[in-house]
């Protein structure tokens, strides 16, 4: 099997793993304190897979300075993103929705909401697998850890903004045509982190590798600690915790 397929098939792996989460949030009532609780663990999980896996990496790479203003201009890329798809409607795209001041809207309520929820899911989505097939420049061998990260994280995601999406009124037909493209989209994208990025320096490699971390501890910060914080407020820290010992140990074993 070719380095190409495997970063293919790995990206699709944890791609899938919305999908897991979109069919439970969407076919199960599931409480929001088991969702905010689950959404907890999974951003405790990519806080350590950004620490070890990501800055880390790109710090032995080639050093403080790419590895610092990758991780800067990754996060003011998401950051920058996520405030022009919040103005078009996808600023709760990751929440439950039991909440009406926190709720996604409908179609009806502002229009144009559905493409930005869709876009908003593609930004979170793209730099997680991104690296996925960035980690296997690393001696032709994915990285185990990351690949777990993302799953593990991806399905409170996929869980908690599928709850999201039913409370606004968005049909079965919806939900499961953005996942399943954004699921394509992961193993689009893993593949384009080993072609593309594969025939840059190291130094670059560590700048890209640091871009993605910055994105995606943005999006931890932005989108998956708050809903967390909503139901499960008092727990959120242990829980939290707990998803970066997991993640910590994977690194390590």
């Amino acid at each position: 099997m070719t380095e190409v397929v495997q970063a293919g098939l790995w990206g699709l792996v944890a791609g899938s793993a919305l999908l897991l989460g979109a069919a439970v949030g969407f076919g199960v009532r599931v409480p929001p304190k088991v969702i905010a609780t689950v959404m907890a663990f999974g951003a405790g999980v990519l806080l350590s897979a950004v620490s070890f896996e990501l800055v880390g990496e790109a710090y032995d790479q080639a050093g403080l300075a790419p590895a610092a203003v990758g991780t800067l201009a990754g996060a003011v890329l998401y950051t920058g993103g996520n405030l022009w798809l919040a103005r078009r409607g996808a600023r709760h795209r990751k929440r439950s929705g039991h909440r009406r001041d926190r709720a996604q809207p409908s179609e009806a309520q502002q229009g144009g909401s559905g493409a930005a929820l869709a876009l908003g899911a593609l930004l979170d989505g793209v730099p997680e697998s991104a690296v996925i097939g960035v980690s296997l420049l690393d001696g032709g061998a994915v990285s185990l850890v990351t690949v777990a990260a993302v799953f593990i994280s991806n399905v409170p995601e996929g869980l908690s903004s599928s709850a999201g999406m039913r409370a606004a009124g968005r049909g079965k037909g919806y939900v499961f045509g953005v996942w399943g493209a954004i699921a394509a989209a992961s193993t689009v994208s893993a593949v384009l982190g080993y072609t593309v990025v594969g025939g840059f320096s190291p130094a670059v490699i560590a700048a890209v590798t640091a871009v993605a971390a910055g994105a995606i501890l943005a999006m931890v910060a932005d989108t998956m600690i708050p809903e967390a914080f909503e139901d499960a407020h008092l727990a959120i820290g242990l829980v939290t915790v707990s998803g970066f010992l997991v993640s910590f140990a994977l690194s390590h074993a």
